[in-house]
């Protein structure tokens, strides 16, 4: 199958410049191609992963990926789906993030795979050694304002405005193609559907710099979009990361475990490398058993172990059960501190505790002593994996996750972290 035919079926294409010499040339052999991100953060979250789950489809396919992190673009900021100004950064703060994000791209494209590694290229190398001059009379000169203005990422902005500097972003996007194109032989750019104005300005200009038989591409892919028609990316709390302190490999586990029955066939074509097998096999389980989650479970794994590795997915499976099952024993401090980073949290000194005046006088967990004798009788309070009835119960280090923590269970969901304190 086609690289194209591939991406097809799985849906993650939205439009092309060109698509049966894309396919021709793909056909007969293998190409460089490039997608960019901006080091706007320090991480990247699963929403960046959508371009880049395409370039490593090709990568998978025998071509060449060339990731640019946009040291000189961060540095002015893309308008592209915004309706007000970026907050500039400082250099040494886009220097930092392009590092961090250096690093996940590598763990991505290299770790544990046969196939070439990538090329990583940052456009400040480039871009920092433009004169203002040069700038204008070299490619200021190629850009017409009125087809510049009719982009969908200026027009958006008409009426609450927009700088210059933002203005002139499509220019300096289309010199990173046209030098990629010059220097690293690649012929296709790839990007979200709101870059479309940005890749085709690439290509007008790849064109007149090096003859209208210049053979570059675009393709795009699809926003995607939640069965609720909200954009797909973020949890109730947020953003889900790829850094694993910001978001930990069990949050992100469950995050993917989480996903809504209307949306798991299609996060699997687009996230997944499982096959079209392997796919439909899985979205007959969700047809005939749906709650047995196969599909999801499929899809939290294979994402888990994609972005961090099969070590931090055994972890989450460990975590998970524990928590399914409400035996806790065997986690450590440490898994205890990011899997309950969330709950709600108090302090209590280390030591010996009655029970009840643990809940109610220490750590606010109950309301009311009788009230608290009355979860305790019912067996409704557990204390590290074990549900405790004696009203009478002193609480001790044995209790504790190495004397650092005391997780406390009420009823059959509700948790609460107590850190301990000399």
């Amino acid at each position: 199958m086609n690289i194209l035919d591939e991406l097809a079926w799985r849906g993650a294409i939205n439009q092309q410049t060109d698509e049966e010499g894309l396919k021709a040339l793909t056909d007969k052999e293998s190409i460089a191609l490039y997608c960019g991100i901006d080091p706007s953060g320090d991480s990247m979250h699963v929403g960046h992963l959508i371009p880049f789950m395409i370039l490593k489809r090709f990568q998978l396919a025998g071509h060449k990926p060339v990731i640019l992190i946009g040291g000189g673009t961060g540095s002015i900021g893309d308008p592209s789906g915004r309706n007000s100004e970026r907050v500039l950064q400082t250099m040494d703060q886009i220097v930092a993030n392009a590092e961090k994000l250096s690093g996940q791209m590598r763990q991505l494209f290299e770790a544990g795979s046969e196939q070439s590694g990538i090329k990583l290229v940052n456009n400040y190398d480039w871009l920092s050694g433009l004169s203002f001059l040069d700038f204008l009379r070299d490619f200021g000169k190629e850009f017409n304002i009125n087809t510049m203005l009719a982009k969908d990422v200026v027009a958006n902005r008409m009426d609450t405005g927009i700088s210059f500097t933002e203005f002139s972003y499509q220019i300096i996007q289309s010199v990173d193609f046209l030098h990629l194109f010059q220097n690293e032989d690649v012929q296709l750019q790839i990007g979200g559907s709101d870059q479309w104005g940005n890749i085709t300005a690439g290509l007008d200009l790849i064109r007149k710099k090096e003859g209208s038989e210049a053979k570059a591409f675009g393709l795009t892919i699809p926003l995607l979009l939640k069965a609720d028609g909200t954009k797909f990316g973020k949890s109730a709390e947020g953003a889900i990361w790829l850094d694993p302190e910001k978001t930990t490999p069990y949050e992100f586990y469950q995050f993917w475990f989480n996903q809504d029955d209307r949306d798991i066939v299609k996060y699997l074509k687009y996230f997944t490398f499982l096959s079209k097998e392997e796919i439909d096999a899985l979205a007959e389980q969700v047809e005939l058993a749906p709650h047995k989650r196969a599909a999801q479970k499929a899809l939290a794994e294979e994402m888990t172990v994609f972005v961090h590795g099969q070590k931090a997915l055994d972890e989450a499976l460990k975590i998970s059960a524990a928590l399914f099952s409400g035996d806790i024993q065997e986690l450590t401090a440490d898994q205890i501190a990011t899997t309950f980073k969330d709950v709600p949290s108090s302090q209590a000194k280390k030591g010996s505790h009655n029970l009840v005046e643990f809940l109610v006088d220490i750590t606010g967990i109950e309301p009311s002593r009788r009230q608290a004798r009355e979860d305790i009788k019912n067996g409704a309070i557990t204390i590290k994996g074990e549900k405790i009835q004696d009203v009478d119960y002193t609480l001790s280090e044995k209790d504790s996750f190495d004397n650092q923590f005391v997780i406390v269970r009420r009823g059959k969901k509700k948790y609460f972290l107590v850190n301990l304190e000399d």
